[in-house]
């Protein structure tokens, strides 16, 4: 039974992206009609568990896997599939896992910097793939699960990602000050609209349910045990996901969502449920904190000089600002540390460029050699 790709988002634009990919590479075979022998379909990841892609086609859904010569080149990089995607695949019947040829340009990308130590280069790890809408669930059941630091963190990686941020504060029910949570949240995500929800009551759902849109796609993220799992269970009208209540003893979640997977509501919305975050390392460009900072850039433009650092230059708004009260001291201490895990993160990223340009460099080098050696020349 073929599928209408309009319900897993597919639309114009990206009618427009595989037309231009098959008149760039007419060699691939690609088909922007339909399935045929020896051509490629568009499909879209919808679940992704250790190499393989669970992918919604026109012929269907099915497993997939990259072939060789594509995971020779997208191995231990961020091109590698994530759930959201959109690829080109082969639906073979004769195959046990379908053929995954390419993978398409990327509207939006959630991405954190991958977990690793001080000595190994900094590597962007991406969550999910072509997001319209990043809810970031919090929970106001109190340990850390809400806090504005946090949330200041996850909004400006949010921002970067080209999906429009919602924080979404869950476990009302469990809230000792459910509007002062509200008030912080607001001033910590200016730009990011704020809805409260608690899957106990059902308050708060239908506003949650009103932005979600049909053949869009909204991801939730955020630490494990703020009720992920639970919001898109809800939402559904049904049990789709595991969930697990958080400890007792330190209201710390454990990780339900182990693999990435999308859901697609009765509504026709797309939710993506992924993995809680126990870190949440910057992946962001120098001027990503102009919009999770909206308050302090907009103050900025006052300062005298225009390469203020906002440390003590004679002349600096953001610091008239702070004396006078307008500007909350946690908030430009959070905006200055983030601030340097950017030029630290850029500083890695820097060295990893020059690296694997002497690797490429290197290579070009043993190639010639082989070259010569092969024709009886000598460099």
């Amino acid at each position: 039974m073929s599928i209408d790709m309009t319900m897993w988002g597919w639309d114009e634009r990206w009618e427009s992206t595989l037309r231009g990919l098959a008149a760039d590479r007419p060699a691939t075979g690609v088909s922007a009609v339909g399935p045929a022998e020896g051509r490629l379909v568009p499909g879209r990841v919808i679940a992704d568990n250790r190499g393989l892609f669970q992918v919604a086609s026109g012929p269907g859904v099915a497993w997939s896997r990259p072939t060789g010569r594509l995971w020779d080149r997208i191995a231990d990089t961020p091109e590698v599939p994530v759930t959201g995607d959109w690829v080109l695949v082969d639906p073979d019947e004769r195959a046990d896992k379908w053929p995954l040829h390419a993978v398409l340009p990327r509207r939006s990308a959630l991405s954190r910097q991958a977990p690793t130590d001080e000595r190994h280069a900094a590597r962007e790890q991406v969550l999910a793939a072509n997001v319209d809408l990043l809810l970031m669930v919090f929970g106001l059941d109190g340990g850390r699960n809400f806090t504005e630091r946090g949330l200041e963190r996850l909004a400006t990686i949010a921002w970067q990602s080209g999906a429009v941020p919602v924080v979404v504060l869950n476990k009302a029910d469990l809230a000792e000050d459910r509007e002062g949570a509200e008030l912080r949240a607001r001033e910590a995500a200016p730009g990011a609209e704020v809805i409260v929800t608690s899957t106990v009551t059902d308050g708060g759902l239908d506003a949650l349910a009103s932005i979600l849109q049909p053949g869009r796609t909204a991801a939730l993220t955020g630490r494990s045990g703020v009720g992920k799992s639970t919001i898109i269970n809800r939402l559904a009208g049904q049990d789709l996901l595991a969930t697990q209540a958080s400890r007792e003893d330190d209201l710390r979640g454990r990780h339900t969502t182990s693999s990435r997977q999308m859901i697609r509501l009765a509504s026709g919305a797309l939710l993506i449920d992924t993995p809680g975050l126990r870190t949440l390392g910057l992946w962001a460009g120098g001027d990503a904190l102009d919009d999770s900072f909206s308050d302090i850039a907009a103050l900025a433009e006052g300062c005298r000089f225009g390469d203020c650092s906002h440390r003590g230059e004679p002349g600096c708004a953001v610091q008239q600002a702070l004396s006078e009260g307008a500007l909350d001291a946690g908030r430009y201490e959070s905006y200055l540390s983030l601030q340097r895990e950017l030029r630290f993160l850029n500083s890695r990223q820097d060295i990893r460029a020059q690296l694997e340009q002497k690797a490429r460099n290197r290579a070009m080098a043993r190639r010639i050699r082989e070259h010569y050696r092969a024709s009886g020349k000598r460099g």
